[in-house]
């Protein structure tokens, strides 16, 4: 049975499910690639729509993935996104990261891309993944982190959605600012080999400024994050309408650049 220690700020909106899609293992795990093996067991934490998912079992020939979400609607996309690239070794299954449904040592690799910085609890959540990896495996986790997102130019309203965003994540109980507070968090779970990274996200050509200025504008006005910031007392609809609108603006500066870094580890288990 899950618990729910944390609201998921941004819920399975197509806004949020577009960001999701573009996800793949060379752009959002490519510091756990080259610990891949053929054979391998897997677990992928968090798998939303899957598209990580899938390129992890592309690259584990003769191994199993096994993904799990707290949303058991979005296992389905999930499943379907696998099930186009005619992959044969991925299972599926609803979990709660805090009380995974797993023996002790079930895995050689536990993954999980996003999904500490949604937690009530972070440091459970790497105590689990930990248990769950056999002796001589790796767990990997990246998140981003808000609070270092930088961008040009400073068009009016960006820094009010930043603020507004980051209030509305830790009322809900997650911590926005997750990237640099995973070093921390893992040694506090109990591991002590650690290889700290981070790498970053960047939007700039035209296509990638009108994609991800589109989809934080609609996410600002139509997702479960909107909705949640109206509940909570944080905004007002106009307020919304004037991020959005100021995130369209960003979207057509010709020279927009937009940075979205992350904080990543590799934690072996002895």
């Amino acid at each position: 049975m899950t618990r729910k220690t944390a609201v998921y700020t941004h819920g399975h909106h197509e806004s949020v499910l577009r960001s999701h899609r573009w996800r793949t293992a060379a752009n959002s795990a490519a510091h756990l690639v080259p610990e891949l093996r053929p054979g391998a067991d897997v677990l992928d934490v968090g798998c939303g729509p899957g598209t990580i998912t899938a390129d992890l079992a592309s690259l584990i020939p003769g191994g199993t993935v096994t993904a799990v979400d707290a949303a058991a609607d979005v296992l389905e996309e999930a499943r379907q996104a696998v099930a186009a690239r005619g992959l044969g070794n991925v299972r599926f299954a609803v979990a709660d990261v805090h009380a995974l449904d797993f023996p002790d040592d079930s895995f050689d690799v536990v993954h999980a891309h996003q999904v500490l910085q949604h937690v009530g609890d972070p440091v459970t959540a790497l105590r689990e993944m930990r248990r769950v990896c056999r002796p001589g495996g790796v767990v990997a986790v990246r998140d981003s982190d808000y609070g270092a997102f930088a961008w040009f130019p400073e068009v009016p309203g960006l820094d009010a959605w930043l603020d507004l965003y980051r209030r509305v994540a830790r009322a809900n109980g997650g911590e926005p600012d997750a990237g640099r507070r995973l070093y921390a968090w893992a040694r506090a779970a109990g591991f002590s080999d650690i290889t700290a990274t981070a790498s970053a996200w960047c939007f700039t050509t035209p296509d990638e400024r009108a994609w991800w200025s589109g989809l934080w504008a609609d996410r600002t006005t139509a997702s479960a994050y909107a909705a949640l910031a109206l509940e909570g007392g944080h905004t007002r609809p106009d307020e919304l309408d004037g991020i959005a609108a100021a995130w369209r603006a960003w979207g057509h500066e010709e020279d927009g650049w937009f940075m979205v870094p992350h904080g990543e580890l590799l934690c072996r288990v002895p």
